[in-house]
This record gives C-alpha cells, sequence and structure tokens, in this order.
C-alpha cells in the first residue's frame, strides 16, 4: 500500500485502504498499446483463443470457455506465477463479454479508487452497462479489504477478477473464496513459449513483421531465461533483437540473448507458495534418494536468500522421519551442519550443507518410527484409561507404600542378562507391538536387538533360561 504522509485523508470506514491515484478505467476494446509500447504489451492477446500455454484453463466447455461463448463472467480469481497471462485472460474476458475492464492494484490503490470504482459501476449498471473490476495481487488487501468486495459482487455491481501469485487458500479470506471461483495458471510451457516468439519475429502490426531471425540456440536461451513467464520471454527476445540490429545482423544469436537477458534474477519468494514448493521438493528429493536433485533445490533457496537454517531443520527432520534407524548417523550429520552453519556462516557453511545433504540422500531410508509414532497415539487414543500396573506405579510416600505401589517391580539391573520378565503394558495390552523395524541399514541391528529383548522378558516370565545370545 502507499504510505500516507502526515496531511493525507484519513478514512473513515475502518478498512485501511490508502488514498490512491485516480483510478485507471477504461473501456476494453479501445485503440491498442502504440508502436512505442514494449513487445510484450503489443503482442497481448486480445481474445481467450490467442491465449497459448493455458490449455486446461482455457480448453473448451471450461470455466472460462463457457463465459465467452454464454456472454456471463462470474467473479473468479486467476492464480498463477508472474507472466503466465492472469491480466491478458482477464481482459478478454471483459471484452468477450462486453464489459467495461477496470484496473486496479492492491499494492498501490487506496479506499478514493475503490469508492469510485463502486460509484461508477452502480452508474454503468443502471444505464445497463457491466463492470468487470480487475484487482491485481489481490492478497495484499487484509482481510477487511477484501470484505468489503463483498456486498458488491453479491449485488451484481461488479464482476471481480482478482490475481495472484499466492494461494488463495492462505491469502484471501474464507468469505471471498465462496464467492469466486479460483482458475490455476501455471508457468508457460517451453513449446508454448516458441509459439509466442514465432509470432512476435513474424506479426507484421504488433510484432517484427519477419525483419530478424532467432537462431535455434538463441530460441533455446530465450525460452530457457524466461522460465515460464511470456512477458519476460518477449522482454529477452526484444532485448536481443535491439542488440543484434546495433551490430546491424538480421540474426539474433545466443550471446545476443545472454546480453538481453543479463543475470536472471532467482523467483523466489521467502514464506510464499514457492518458498514452501522448493522446500517440499527438497525434502522429497532427499527422501527419494536423489542427491543431484536435492542439492539442486538447495542451491536454488539459498540464491533465492533463504535462511541456510530452514534447510537445515528440513534435514533434521527428515533424518527422524526418513532415515530414522536404517543409518544411526545420518541425525548427527544433520546436526553437524548446523553447527556447522552456525560457526562459519555463509558462504563456508554451505559445504556442510552439501556433505549432509549427499549423505542423507544416500542413506539407507527407514520410516518405521513415524509409523510407531502414529501407532502409539492411535493405541492411546483407543485405551485411554489404561491403568499403569502397580509394580511400575511410583511409590513417594508411606500411602503409597501401602497400596502395593512398586512392590512388585524388579530390576533388570539385578540379573545377569537384565532381563527382569517384567510386565510394563497394561492389562489387556500384553501383545502390543508399536515399533515394526524394517531390514534396511543399521535398522537389522536394532530389529535384531528389539527381538532379542523381548525373547529375554518372555523366557523370564516364563521362567526359562536365557538364550546364549550377546546383548
Amino acid at each position: 500500500m502507499t504510505d500516507a504522509g502526515p496531511d493525507a485523508e484519513p478514512t473513515d470506514d475502518g478498512l485501511g485502504f490508502d488514498p490512491g491515484a485516480p483510478v485507471p478505467t477504461a473501456a476494453v476494446g479501445g485503440g491498442g498499446p502504440g508502436p512505442d509500447a514494449p513487445l510484450a504489451e503489443r503482442m497481448r492477446p486480445e481474445t481467450l483463443d490467442e491465449v497459448v500455454g493455458q490449455e486446461a484453463a482455457t480448453r473448451p466447455g471450461g470455466l472460462l470457455a463457457e463465459a465467452v461463448r454464454s456472454r456471463e463472467l462470474t467473479s473468479l480469481v486467476l492464480w498463477g506465477p508472474p507472466g503466465t497471462g492472469k491480466t491478458t485472460i482477464a481482459r478478454a474476458l471483459a471484452r468477450a463479454v462486453g464489459g467495461t475492464f477496470v484496473a486496479l492494484s492492491a499494492v498501490t490503490s487506496g479506499v478514493k479508487d475503490v469508492r469510485a470504482v463502486i460509484d461508477e459501476a452502480r452508474r454503468r449498471r443502471a444505464g445497463g452497462g457491466r463492470t468487470v473490476l480487475f484487482v491485481d495481487e489481490i492478497h495484499r488487501f487484509n482481510r477487511a479489504q477484501q470484505d468489503a468486495f463483498l456486498p458488491h459482487v453479491e449485488d451484481g455491481t461488479v464482476v471481480l477478477v482478482g490475481a495472484t501469485t499466492e494461494n488463495p487458500g492462505f491469502s484471501l479470506t474464507r468469505a471471498l473464496l465462496s464467492r469466486v471461483r479460483v482458475v490455476v495458471l501455471e508457468p508457460i510451457a517451453p513449446a508454448a513459449l516458441s509459439t509466442l516468439l514465432d509470432r512476435a519475429l513474424s506479426d507484421p502490426v504488433r510484432g517484427l513483421g519477419g525483419a530478424v531471425a532467432l537462431d535455434a540456440d538463441a530460441r533455446t536461451a530465450v525460452v530457457r531465461a524466461a522460465g515460464g513467464d511470456a512477458r519476460r520471454a518477449l522482454g529477452v527476445l526484444e532485448a536481443a533483437v535491439r542488440r543484434a540490429r546495433g551490430r546491424g545482423a538480421a540474426t539474433v544469436t545466443v550471446e545476443d540473448v545472454r546480453e538481453g537477458a543479463e543475470q536472471r534474477v532467482a523467483t523466489y519468494d521467502r514464506g510464499g507458495d514457492l518458498a514452501y514448493d522448493a522446500l517440499s521438493a527438497f525434502h522429497k528429493s532427499l527422501r527419494g534418494s536423489d542427491a543431484d536433485a536435492a542439492l539442486f533445490w538447495m542451491a536454488r533457496m539459498l540464491e533465492g536468500g533463504e535462511d541456510p537454517l530452514v534447510l537445515v531443520r528440513r534435514m533434521v527432520a527428515m533424518a527422524c522421519e526418513d532415515v530414522g534407524l536404517a543409518d544411526a548417523h545420518a541425525l548427527r550429520v544433520a546436526l553437524e551442519a548446523r553447527d556447522a552453519v552456525a560457526f562459519l556462516g555463509m558462504p563456508e557453511g554451505e559445504l556442510a550443507l552439501v556433505r549432509a545433504v549427499v549423505y542423507l540422500a544416500a542413506a539407507p531410508k527407514s520410516n518405521a518410527v513415524v509409523g510407531a509414532l502414529h501407532r502409539a497415539h492411535e493405541a492411546a487414543r483407543a485405551h485411554p484409561d489404561a491403568p499403569v500396573p502397580p509394580a511400575l506405579r511410583n511409590a513417594p510416600t508411606a500411602f503409597a507404600t501401602s497400596l502395593g505401589h512398586g512392590r512388585a517391580y524388579v530390576d533388570p539391573h539385578g540379573r545377569a542378562d537384565a532381563a527382569a520378565g517384567q510386565r510394563y503394558r497394561p492389562d489387556g495390552l500384553e501383545d502390543l507391538r508399536l515399533y515394526e523395524p524394517v531390514e534396511v541399514g543399521d535398522e537389522r541391528e536394532v530389529a535384531r536387538r528389539v527381538a532379542y529383548w523381548e525373547r529375554l522378558r518372555r523366557r523370564a516370565r516364563d521362567g526359562e533360561a536365557p538364550p546364549p545370545e550377546p546383548r
């Protein structure tokens, strides 16, 4: 939101909107961008049919296609990464249904803007017109601001089309979500980006009119630099063409693209969906024993400015959850990475991260401890009143002793085999089995020991001699 100065007009509705610039209202279908506009703006699709790379969202019979066919549009939220067509689709829908497209940004717009839009929409509606209100980065509005749109959406004053890069399930209010449909947009696939490049290169009016060519390596470089972002792809192409023309060439080379793209900033939003998705990919790569994939996601997060301790915490959790007892050293290695990062700082601490990543990915895997935990909780919930056996109860007072607490307890250290045959489980749960080890890595030895102690306890209870096995 824009910062209000000391003389700013106070808001009186408690919604927290800051006063902003005049509302940019324009009827869709007027003059397009001029010849000096950026290539990405000139090549913006005007109809839903021209949109490429979002076939799942624009498919025939789907929500968007039906809105175009019926000329009836319901309020919706377009959710996807930057450059995937959110604004383009909103404009195309407004044009298709004959509505006036009004754009607001949740970053710069304030309460005056919203009121002006609603007032104008009411007048337009009274005259038989419709208003499609596009709110970019709608997740930036707080809960009260989002809810302020509800009555105007419900009574049909505006058709709300929101755009967000954040998960609507977390960033939008439940009340607003119940009144809109969510359309998911994906990063533009390489083939679709290539199609966009061809359009831009050949279009005689909005594009480059065939004046330059793009060699194969340069095309690959543009697509790679775009990273699924159509706007960036066209921006990189435009810069590369400008460089090629500057040296008098009619073909764009990979070197032109490199210079035009400059250094690409990692797409990463700490605390946002992408951060959690990358962290999830990191964990799953470790679990799946793919060290190279795990290292890639580690570097991707670090390049994006992630706190290295976030990765360390995930590795500690992974060592407990996915390696478990299959490798007795896994947790120690993860904790050593934590200590090394704290002691050395970055970037020196990255070597400790790499060491831990590779070790955990290569370690044998077992989630037997996870299963044991779940089964333990299930048993505790199923038997909430299971009494503690009297022999195991505490006896801090003479009264407790008189009740027999601890009287029958047998200290296992008093036996040569350290197995007392004591009953440690509640009545009725003598055969309870929660930990089920797997025959993997170090857990083979753990399984052998667990079975050994169980046999000793059973033999002691039955009065048999202990087996000749080392403990």
